[in-house]
């Protein structure tokens, strides 16, 4: 018989306690086994949670983004534009306010305010010079 194979038989008849040592390493891979499947499967749960916030999260959002294009809508409305300019006392730009760019700058030089003048410093009243006198001198110094 071959060397090898006499080496194989021996470790597959070998017997700790009556229980032969293949059966026991068969047991602890199982065992391990058991443990990464758990050890998976609530990383997967875990995992799986998370997606669901996520995509609770991306419901909110796209009803937020549906809410503000329906306001921004409503509040871009021709209508209620042209009232709160006519409140306002706005009116259409007319078509001879038009220019290029080369008379932008004539264009702000004409419409700049005038410069408010310098405010001069108001006067200073003249107040009375009294001198300071103590309470203890005055009462020493008496009637004379």
């Amino acid at each position: 018989m071959n060397p090898a194979l006499r080496l194989v038989r021996r470790v597959f008849d070998w017997r700790i306690r009556g229980v032969r040592c293949v059966e026991l390493i068969g047991v602890v891979c199982l065992a391990a086994v058991m443990v990464s499947v758990y050890i998976v499967k609530t990383a997967a749960a875990r995992e799986s949670s998370e997606i669901s916030q996520i995509e609770a999260e991306i419901r909110q959002n796209e009803q937020r983004v549906r809410l503000l294009r329906a306001e921004a809508t409503r509040l871009e409305q021709p209508a209620r534009l042209e009232a709160l300019s006519r409140q306002l006392g706005l009116e259409p730009v007319q078509v001879t306010r038009r220019t290029d760019a080369d008379g932008l700058s004539e264009l702000a030089a004409a419409n700049q305010p005038a410069p408010a003048p310098a405010a001069a410093p108001a006067p200073v009243a003249a107040q009375p010079e009294t001198s300071p006198v103590s309470p203890s001198t005055s009462a020493q110094e008496g009637p004379q």
